[in-house]
């Protein structure tokens, strides 16, 4: 669904205050993947996030979204519409003063019927779980309802791929749980392939592949299991690893026979079972 090749992005290119934020970078997101992006701050991840649906262009290389050149101006409508966009401060996405109102607002541009827009705002919000909030004015919701409405904004225009930008980063515990279970649903119950941008490492557990960034470049490639089996390399680049790894890290340290690839309570809880 999205092919990166050879990625490079400078801000401010060509002048004084050049910053190389992107130093070729390449990558395939396959359709249907749920791919979590982490690593430290200034590691490029939101750069490499907005080059997904030409938020931002190369400054060298390709990235192709389904097939088309994000660098072919023609393309950009469609590429929009392939690939939703979900930033980290859903306060800033929106737009109107009642949830349907600000679910409608994409498939109005599209030109839509009336009848067509109020079915596609009603799946959205049946999508993310808001059906019942939809006369409710926004700014009355909690952080994790608001970002689940700028989800269904991004569904009611259909996408193949939805790009999550630290969409929990300023949410609590309860909200982030909201958001990355919609977004895990979307994935494997509609098949929507999503690139989720975090720096918490209990949601990077929920990927089926990880992609860890640092200064411009991609460092690490892997399955949960195999990327979090590198405690030291994670370290080095600034970053944790879920609490349940460093457990079974502790305990191995111990003298326990605890596996390497643990990585959440209920595989804790079953290798104790399974150790008595």
């Amino acid at each position: 669904m999205i092919r990166v090749v050879g990625l490079h992005h400078r801000y401010n290119a060509g002048e004084a205050l050049e910053v190389e934020a992107l130093e070729g970078i390449d990558l395939t997101v396959r359709k249907g993947e749920f791919l979590v992006v982490i690593g430290p701050n200034g590691s490029g991840k939101s750069t490499l996030a907005k080059h997904m649906n030409a938020l931002l262009l190369p400054t060298e290389g390709e990235v192709y979204v389904n097939g088309m050149d994000t660098r072919d101006p023609e393309n950009l409508w469609q590429i929009r519409q392939t690939a939703g966009m979900v930033f980290q401060n859903p306060d800033n996405q929106i737009v109107a003063t009642s949830v349907e109102e600000d679910v409608a607002f994409g498939p109005e541009n599209l030109g839509l019927k009336p009848a067509e827009i109020r079915v596609r705002v009603a799946g959205a919000l049946r999508s993310v779980d808001m059906i019942g909030y939809e006369k409710h004015a926004p700014h009355t919701l909690s952080g994790g309802q608001k970002q689940r409405v700028a989800i269904a904004g991004i569904l009611a225009m259909l996408p193949d791929i939805i790009v999550l930008d630290e969409p929990t980063a300023m949410l609590d515990p309860q909200g982030r749980s909201e958001v990355l279970n919609t977004a895990r649903r979307l994935n494997k119950e509609k098949g929507i392939t999503v690139v989720f941008i975090t720096h918490f490492m209990r949601e990077a557990v929920e990927a089926d592949r990880i992609v860890v960034m640092d200064s411009g470049r991609i460092v690490l490639d892997g399955t949960p299991r195999e990327v979090f089996s590198e405690p030291e390399r994670l370290r080095e680049w600034g970053l944790d690893v879920p609490q349940i790894a460093e457990l079974a890290a502790a305990l191995r340290e111990d003298g326990l026979e605890v596996p390497t690839d643990i990585l959440t309570v209920d595989e804790m809880v079953d290798w104790i079972c399974r150790s008595r």
